[in-house]
């Protein structure tokens, strides 16, 4: 008999054991089930991403070797000419001015112009070479590309692209004229390097 009641605790014991582990399993079977989300975030895509600043974007890029003061200058339609000595019109607004090595401690050569909204007719993109420290010049070849963002669906995408030779300090240039409507849209038959001076002064 007694050894019928030890049996049965143990029987007893052995369930109880088997439920306190099946419990504990399935609470963290659900734990983990919760933390899927937090544990593998869905891939970031364009709708998730931030809002990239601006509308109309015009970078220039020299090479990282020369210390060469290149002003940037742009236009938009119904507007004054932005550069270093106006940084900011109704529409674009000049974010970097590069001046080469001085007060620079990157090796970037770069310049950019912002513009808030997109103002649809011809937009002007000049360059003009301000300075260059050494004895003897020697030219160089700027890249200059244009991009939109567009007002809706906040994808960015390039609609121009140049490579310009620069050979002359104190000469301006003009590396595009182009058309845009109200939504970005490049006008591909009305564009052109007429030349139309933007900045004021000469040197």
């Amino acid at each position: 008999m007694s050894e019928d009641l030890y049996g049965e605790g143990e029987n007893n014991s052995g369930t109880v054991f088997r439920d306190t582990i099946m419990l504990a399993l399935a609470g963290f079977v659900s734990l983990v089930v919760l933390l899927l989300p937090f544990i593998n975030p869905p891939a970031e895509t364009e709708s998730t991403k931030s809002d990239p600043p601006g509308n109309v974007i015009i970078e220039v890029f020299w090479p990282e070797d020369r210390d060469v003061d290149l002003d940037l200058w742009v236009k938009a339609p119904d507007d004054i000419p932005v550069g270093y000595s106006n940084r900011g019109g109704i529409f674009f607004n000049l974010l970097r001015d590069d001046l080469g090595i001085y007060k620079d401690p990157t090796p970037i050569n770069y310049e950019v112009s912002y513009s808030r909204g997109i103002n649809p007719g011809e937009h002007i993109v000049n360059l003009h070479l301000y300075r260059e420290d050494g004895t003897s010049f020697q030219p160089f070849d700027v890249k200059v590309v244009v991009t939109v963002v567009d007002p809706e669906t906040k994808i960015r995408r390039q609609i121009l692209e140049s490579s310009v030779l620069l050979d002359e300090i104190g000469k301006e240039s003009t590396v595009f004229r182009f058309s845009l409507d109200k939504n970005g849209n490049l006008d591909e038959k009305n564009i052109s390097n007429e030349f139309v001076q933007l900045r004021s002064g000469s040197k």
